[in-house]
C-alpha cells in the first residue's frame, strides 16, 4: 500500500515543468509562486476547486503526488488543488472575491496529504490519467508530456502508449505533432509568439497532419518513426505556408486561413490537393474561393442555385413586413427577376440542345 503523509502547504512548491502550465505561459524556474496562482486560476478554473474546498474540507483520499528535487517538495500531480488550497489560506494572491471558510477547514488546510514518487515512478500513472484516461489535458500538454517522458526516461514511443493503454497512435500523433512544430521553431519559419490569435490551437497541426493533402504537401515522415525532423530539409517553405494558414501572423497582420478547425482544416486539406486552388490560395484568395477550384463545375453550378433559392425564399418571406415601397428596392427585384428568366432560358436551350444531339439507339 503507498504510504500517504502529511506536508505543510508553506513546503510544497509548484511544478513549473507542468505540461498545462507550458500551454498557456511560458513558465521556468524563475517564475514566481504568484505568477503560477495567477496563470491557474485565470485559465484552468481553480474557483470550482475553491468553492468545493471551501465548503467540505480537502478530500484526504485525492493525496497530491509529490517529486524530492534539489530539497524540494514538487508537486508533479495536483497543482490546481495546492493553488486552490494556497488561494484560500491567502487570499491576497489573487485578484478575486473567495468565499469565507469556517476556521476549523482553513486550519485543517495547512497540511496536505501526499505521496512520494519519482517522476520516473509517477509517469504510467499521470499518463494514463491525462493522456488516455478520466481527466485529459488538451493536445498540447499531452504532447509536452509524452516529450518529457520519451527524452527524460529514454523510453520508445510504442511503450509509453502501450503503457498508458493508447491503442490508437495518440501518443505518436501528439509527439509527432510537437515535432513538427519544434522544427518549425527551430528553422525560424514560426514562432508560437506570433501567432494572431491569442490561443495556441495546437490541435490544428496535430489533427491536420494526419490529413492525406497536409503530409503530402510536407513529404511528411510517418508517425510511427522516433525523429525530430519529420519534415524534410526541403520542404521547410512549405511548413512555413502551413503555419502561416493555421496560425497567422500578429507580427505582418496576417490572418489564419483556419479560424475554425471544423470545417475549415477539412477545407484546406481539400485545397492542399489540388495545383490550382493550391496557386489560388497562394495568390492571398480566400480559402472558400480556393476550395470552390477543388470541385466538379457541375457541382458548384447546383451549390449556387441551391444557395440563391433559399435566399430568395427567405427574402420571399419577408416581403409584408420587409417592403418599404422603396422603387429602388423594386428596381432590384426586378432585376433578380430578369436574372431568373434568363439563367432558365439558357439552361432550357442547353438542355434541349442536348437532347437533340442524342443518339437515339434503333
Amino acid at each position: 500500500m503507498e504510504t500517504i503523509k502529511k506536508i505543510p502547504v508553506s513546503e510544497l512548491f509548484f511544478d513549473f515543468r507542468n505540461p498545462r502550465l507550458i500551454e498557456f505561459t511560458e513558465i521556468n524556474g524563475q517564475t514566481s509562486e504568484e505568477q503560477i496562482i495567477k496563470t491557474l486560476w485565470e485559465a484552468m478554473d481553480v474557483r470550482e476547486l475553491v468553492l468545493s474546498i471551501t465548503a467540505s474540507g480537502y478530500f484526504e483520499n485525492e493525496p497530491l503526488i509529490v517529486s524530492r528535487e534539489t530539497g524540494r517538495n514538487i508537486v508533479i500531480e495536483g497543482n490546481r488543488r495546492l493553488a486552490a488550497v494556497k488561494v484560500i489560506l491567502e487570499p491576497e494572491l489573487i485578484n478575486a472575491e473567495i468565499p469565507d471558510v469556517d476556521q476549523p477547514i482553513k486550519e485543517s488546510l495547512r497540511e496536505l496529504p501526499v505521496m512520494i514518487k519519482t517522476r520516473e515512478e509517477a509517469w504510467q500513472y499521470l499518463g494514463f490519467k491525462h493522456v488516455n484516461g478520466p481527466a485529459k489535458w488538451g493536445s498540447f500538454a499531452k504532447a509536452k508530456y509524452i516529450v518529457q517522458v520519451h527524452n527524460d526516461f529514454n523510453i520508445p514511443l510504442d511503450q509509453i502508449a502501450l503503457q498508458i493503454g493508447d491503442t490508437h497512435k495518440t501518443v505518436q500523433r501528439l509527439y509527432r505533432g510537437l515535432m513538427v512544430i519544434d522544427q518549425a521553431e527551430k528553422e525560424k519559419v514560426f514562432s508560437r509568439e506570433d501567432i494572431k490569435k491569442s490561443h495556441f490551437a495546437f490541435s490544428h497541426i496535430y489533427t491536420g497532419l494526419q490529413y492525406k493533402g497536409m503530409a503530402q504537401f510536407l513529404n511528411l515522415k510517418d508517425e510511427n518513426e522516433e525523429t525530430k525532423k519529420f519534415v524534410p530539409k526541403n520542404k521547410i517553405n512549405e511548413l512555413k505556408e502551413v503555419c502561416r494558414w493555421l496560425y497567422g501572423s500578429k507580427k505582418e497582420e496576417i490572418e489564419p486561413v483556419v479560424q475554425t478547425q471544423n470545417p475549415h482544416l477539412r477545407q484546406l486539406d481539400d485545397v492542399l490537393q489540388s495545383r490550382e486552388a493550391l496557386a489560388a490560395l497562394r495568390d492571398g484568395e480566400p480559402l472558400e474561393s480556393a476550395l470552390e477550384l477543388t470541385k466538379p463545375v457541375s457541382n458548384v453550378f447546383e451549390e449556387e442555385l441551391l444557395k440563391a433559392k433559399r435566399s430568395l425564399v427567405k427574402a420571399k418571406g419577408l416581403v409584408t413586413e420587409g417592403y418599404d415601397g422603396s422603387e429602388a428596392l423594386l428596381k432590384i427585384v426586378k432585376s433578380i427577376a430578369n436574372i431568373a428568366n434568363d439563367l432558365y432560358e439558357e439552361v432550357e436551350r442547353k438542355k434541349s440542345s442536348g437532347l437533340k444531339n442524342k443518339r437515339i439507339p434503333l
